[in-house]
């Protein structure tokens, strides 16, 4: 759930402004990609970072498919009703394969709603958030309020583990409130994850058993989306962090429901004990969906800052610094998601690309060249 994908729908449908600042234009300078003629017809002229691209699936919405330690798999979340799914729900791939003509195995109970999936270093397990304990059914997913974009956060979410048939093995959250979101670090020792159970959203670290939880951030908003930087010592997060009087009061209003907006995100980075912790963007709309770099200087993520009417949402990469943004995408609707590979060498990302001018939100997995 590093961005649900009904937003996706919503923006591209609606065409929801998430900020109408002609101040974008004139102050926020793009550095782009120089034009090559490419033979991939996948991949947009600008799109230099691409050496290959590969589609994966062909259907309904894909989103968030995480590497095994080994680079051997990748396991990600699908609504596609062809696979006999009511909502998200979890699946496993070999990395060679694609999924046009054949229905990859489920990994989840095929029960509630689930979200965010991670292998675990062994790769014979998975974590995941699941809205099963509650309820079979998929819960109600509501997507606007008071004419705006919003995202349902379930006090039903907890965390499990699961092995690679879908039997879970163990269930690490059992606080009251929302837990999920939940991914970890490439030394394979510690867990981050979003909760409610200090009243707000705020990150949280945990060992892999579940034991061990410290709170990371402590500052109104909702913090989450995290991910470890490749040697485990710091993370990247989104945030959308009320400033106003009148913003505080409606963020607090909507998650006293149980809701959030979405629309106004900044990415935040820090020490992975939560220290140090300071705004890597200031771009204004949605940022989020970030991603370390292999080398651990550059956060790869989605954004529609540039966007008039709310998308399209393009991939961009900005130095730790905040410094050296640069576009990496050229669609004209969707990409997001992206997740390198841990040997540095392969980008899985989520993209409205080559889908006929539907709804779809296909996986795509890119050879990776700086």
């Amino acid at each position: 759930m590093k961005l649900r994908l009904t937003f996706i729908i919503i923006v591209l449908l609606v065409g929801t402004s998430c900020k109408e600042d002609a101040k974008q234009n004139e102050e926020k300078q793009v550095e782009t990609s120089s034009v090559e003629v490419q033979k991939d017809s996948l991949i947009y002229p600008e799109e230099t970072h691409f050496k290959s691209l590969r589609q994966v699936t062909f259907g309904g919405d894909n989103a968030e498919a995480y590497w095994s330690f080994d680079d051997k798999q990748l396991v990600f979340q699908s609504n596609n009703k062809n696979w006999n799914v009511g909502c998200d729900q979890m699946f496993l791939m070999n990395v060679d394969e694609t999924f046009k003509d054949k229905v990859p195995p489920m990994i989840s109970t095929g029960k509630g709603r689930t979200t965010c999936s991670y292998f675990l270093p062994d790769n014979k397990h998975i974590i995941y958030a699941s809205t099963h304990l509650e309820q079979d059914e998929c819960p109600d997913a509501p997507l606007r309020q008071n004419g705006k974009y919003v995202w349902p956060i379930y006090d039903s979410y907890d965390i499990f583990v699961a092995d690679l048939e879908g039997n879970i093995v163990n269930q690490l959250t059992h606080e009251v409130g929302y837990d999920a979101e939940p991914t970890v670090s490439p030394k394979g020792d510690k867990i981050v994850f979003t909760s409610t159970r200090s009243g707000d959203l705020e990150l949280y670290t945990m060992n892999l058993d579940g034991s061990d939880v410290k709170q990371i951030t402590n500052e109104l908003g909702y913090d989450g989306g995290a991910f470890f930087s490749p040697d485990g010592t710091k993370l990247i997060f989104r945030s959308s962090r009320p400033k106003t009087d009148e913003e505080i009061k409606n963020y607090k209003d909507l998650l006293a429901q149980g809701l959030v907006e979405p629309t106004d995100m900044e990415l935040y980075i820090c020490n992975a004990d939560g220290s140090d912790l300071r705004q890597l963007t200031d771009l204004g709309n949605a940022n989020w969906s970030p991603f370390f770099h292999p080398s651990g200087e550059k956060i790869l993520f989605s954004s529609n800052f540039e966007a008039e009417r709310g998308f399209p949402f393009n991939l961009y990469m900005i130095d730790i610094d905040g410094k050296n943004l640069k576009r990496i995408t050229h669609g004209e609707t969707f990409d997001a998601f992206p997740v390198f590979s841990n040997d540095g060498k392969y980008l899985a990302f989520s993209s409205n690309r080559n889908n006929g001018g539907g709804r779809d939100t296909n996986l795509f997995i890119a050879e990776w060249q700086d």
